[in-house]
């Protein structure tokens, strides 16, 4: 055996001591093994053999066996078994992955700058076996977590994962029988009251999620009693191009093309919401879905409150620009808010309006929406010029009465 690997194998139970330590400080779902003596002689024996075959199958750079993958995977089980959270394994894997680094520098500086065969042949061995190893326990944890938790919380913890960049998102997909694509559609549906997630709509999310085959988590609680559900919608190659790319686009001008089948799927699931809500949407490759929650989230709060209807859609950058922008700019927001106040004097405008523009301005089929004649829609969009001096059909009409209409309906100015 090469001095490296003596000296790490001289350091090994010194190292291990400090790694159980720096678990107790550093993580505190770990906190429990300074008053449970038998838990801390376990971590430390499970640390103290990572070592042992460290030092014992690097020199011949051979691989970890069937036998040991098989402990790994049980130590994952234990972990899952004993409760702990998915970010804490992670923190977890990231420690120890950093120790044993450390500990590998500190062994060859104890050598004053020699061995550096040995040093390369040990991070031969390392990098690939520890991606195994780290496999391994993954799935051992997974294991556990199918066995106790329900199925919506395992989907939950899926589209947690996947958010979070954590590669446990494989084994998490493969126990609830989910194909991760190459890009989701994270979509947030806003919710201004909360429904209570009884047992029912509990059964309603999960059989969506099993037709669909979509992941979905609830998000935080806010302070005023607003929730959110947060799904992602899966985009294989190509969905989104093939179908619904308008003719001569140029992708990058149009943010966040989205398939023509994802309103039906945000309408199945905001009927099993029950409520009004608003729907906001962002496309990303798996790797960015955490950049792609935080736009569809602030799209979904500059997105009109609908219920769940055929005319409900969820909401993209290119929707609602205008009004991401003057919610940021308060004495815009409040000239519009001023505009909104006019209306609210007349019959029905701010409703008739909303039917104008979501129709293309097209009096007949505004008409029809609103179960009105004609000559009743004039009437309306007369009095409309007659409160603002805007006419609704004009570009100013377009460019101002939109966003009065969109913040209204939004709910931000409660």
């Amino acid at each position: 055996m090469g001095s490296l690997f003596a000296e790490l194998a001289r350091q090994a139970s010194t190292n291990a001591r400090r790694e159980v330590e720096t678990y107790i400080r550093e993580i505190p779902e770990f906190g429990f093994l300074d008053k449970d003596r038998w838990a801390w002689a376990e971590t430390l024996e499970h640390s103290m053999w990572f070592r042992r075959r460290t030092v014992e199958l690097s020199p011949e750079n051979s691989e970890l066996s069937e036998d040991d993958l098989g402990y790994i995977a049980s130590m994952g089980e234990l972990r899952a078994g004993a409760g702990m959270s998915l970010d804490a394994r992670q923190r977890v894997l990231r420690v120890h992955t950093a120790l044993m680094l450390r500990e590998i520098n500190e062994a060859t500086d104890a050598q004053h700058g020699g061995g550096v065969d040995e040093l390369m042949r040990m991070m031969t061995w390392f990098a690939p076996q520890g991606e195994r190893g780290i496999a391994a326990y993954r799935q051992g944890f997974v294991r556990v977590l199918r066995r106790r938790i329900p199925y919506t919380e395992q989907v939950a913890l899926l589209a947690r994962s996947l958010l979070n960049g954590d590669p446990i998102s494989v084994e998490l997909a493969a126990a609830v029988d989910m194909e991760l694509p190459d890009r989701c559609a994270v979509t947030v549906f806003r919710i201004p009251d909360r429904p209570t997630i009884d047992r029912f709509l509990e059964s309603e999310i999960a059989a969506l999620v099993k037709s669909h085959r979509a992941p979905v988590m609830w998000g935080p609680e806010s302070g005023d009693g607003s929730g959110e559900l947060i799904a992602l919608f899966p985009l294989f190659s190509g969905a989104v191009a093939a179908e619904n790319a308008p003719p001569h686009v140029v992708p990058d001008l149009l943010p966040d093309l989205t398939p023509d089948h994802l309103p039906d799927l945000v309408r199945d699931f905001a009927r099993a919401l029950g409520c009004p809500c608003a729907v906001g949407t962002a496309t990303a490759p798996l790797p960015e879905l955490a950049e792609a929650l935080v736009r569809a989230r602030r799209i979904s709060r500059a997105a009109p409150l609908r219920r769940a209807s055929a005319g409900l859609r969820p909401h993209t950058l290119a929707d609602v620009f205008v009004e991401l922008a003057v919610a940021d700019v308060p004495f815009i927001d409040d000239w519009l808010r001023t505009v909104a106040r006019r209306l609210e004097t007349g019959p029905d405008l701010l409703t008739t309006l909303d039917a104008y523009y979501r129709h293309d301005m097209h009096r007949g089929a505004t008409a029809t929406a609103l179960n009105v004649h004609t000559r009743t829609l004039d009437y309306r969009l007369r009095r409309v010029r007659e409160l603002t001096g805007i006419d609704p059909g004009s570009t100013r009409g377009v460019r101002t009465l939109t966003a009065v209409v969109t913040r209204r309906l939004s709910g931000a100015w409660r």
